[in-house]
């Protein structure tokens, strides 16, 4: 089966096809595939936070830690979100952010890959952080109650839901059976918020491995609508082991 990826060009063949056999003019099939593209939908996906206060925390960067990334983040250009967030959530996050980077289809001026943070609401998987964010972060627990919390992320909901068209999917990789943002997103998204069928049932490394697994295979999952889906389910067989190599992004 083509990937969705490859649905636009598919589309745009066949445009080209029935313009030569209808003889219209090349100016005439280029403004239907021009409004051909401007119809497939956009796939952005939000990717749930890591929690910045457990075990590893800023004072695992802040002491005299001297790996790579605790000197970058300390450092003046800092050190991407992603990154940061990969190494206090292991195998999950490494995941996430490989598998939304594998198939993200972003629209204008947005990025495809947007993480859920405790006070700067969606921000882009690239954007670097210093030490003080990640302070700042551990401080606030991610409660809809919070408004430290709750009004940058509606703020920032609101504006993607605005740029986006009625056949875009927004895809949450996280749980949607905690409540901390599932209501947050669903009143902005709507039936346009989806999630991988097949996270129901697993734990959180479990749902790692499937996607490094789904990025090195090329093999998209299927997505169904956040809003009446079944939260709880049968546990699925366990994955065969596998190994990935350490830059799988």
């Amino acid at each position: 089966m083509a990937s969705s990826n490859a649905l636009p060009n598919i589309f745009h063949s066949r445009l080209k096809k029935q313009a030569r056999n209808a003889g219209l003019r090349r100016s005439s099939a280029g403004l239907k595939i021009a409004r051909m593209k401007q119809g497939v939908g956009h796939r952005i996906f939000l990717l749930s936070p890591a929690y910045a206060g457990g075990e590893r925390s800023p004072n695992d960067f802040a002491r005299s830690g001297q790996f790579p990334l605790a000197r970058r983040l300390r450092g003046k250009s800092g050190a991407p979100i992603a990154d940061v967030f990969t190494f206090l959530s292991g195998l999950y996050f490494r995941g996430k952010v490989a598998y939304a980077n594998a198939f993200a289809r972003s629209a204008r001026g947005t990025s495809g890959v947007l993480v859920i943070t405790p006070t700067r609401g969606l921000i882009d998987a690239r954007t670097r952080i210093h030490l003080d964010d990640l302070r700042e972060f551990a401080e606030v627990d991610i409660h809809e109650d919070d408004p430290r919390y709750r009004m940058p992320i509606e703020r920032d909901a609101r504006r993607l839901a605005s740029k986006l068209s009625t056949e875009s999917e927004v895809i949450l990789l996280g749980s949607i059976a905690t409540r901390k943002y599932v209501d947050l997103l669903l009143a902005n998204f709507g039936e346009r918020l989806r999630f991988p069928a097949d996270f129901v049932g697993r734990g959180d490394m479990s749902r790692g491995g499937l996607m490094l697994r789904c990025v090195a295979d090329r093999q998209e999952l299927s997505y169904i609508p956040v809003a009446g889906a079944i939260v709880n389910g049968k546990r699925p067989p366990k994955l065969a082991p596998r190994r990935y190599a350490a830059g799988l992004r």
